[in-house]
């Protein structure tokens, strides 16, 4: 049975920081591209960043330089470290499996960033 449990999120003030973390299990996860996409209110669901099985990295050009994507394929969990948090970044963030056409999905974790 696949799985992948995203936790970290919750309520932040502008300007601080989040790790998210999404633990997989039921597939090889050093196999996939993983990948965090988010979705705000009223707004179609985006790619934040992703890390290929490979480890190379690729980020929206809205969070280049404040967040930072990881894997550790030995815990079967790939990381995503939010620095400089905006109001914009508020959204459920969901981690994602990809390899060719199989996707799966976590449930998501709310990330909200206010004063």
């Amino acid at each position: 049975q696949v799985q992948l449990v995203e936790c970290g999120g919750g309520l932040v003030q502008p300007g601080g920081s989040l790790r998210l973390s999404c633990a997989a299990s039921g597939f090889t996860f050093s196999s996939y591209a993983m990948n965090w996409y988010r979705q705000a209110p009223g707004k179609e669901r985006e790619l934040v960043a992703g890390i290929t099985s490979a480890g190379r990295t690729n980020y929206a050009d809205s969070v280049k330089g404040r967040f930072t994507i990881s894997r550790d394929n030995a815990k079967n969990t790939v990381y995503l470290q939010m620095n400089s948090l905006n109001p914009e970044d508020t959204a459920v963030y969901y981690c994602n499996a990809r390899r060719l056409n199989t996707h799966y999905w976590g449930q998501g974790t709310q990330v909200t960033v206010s004063s």
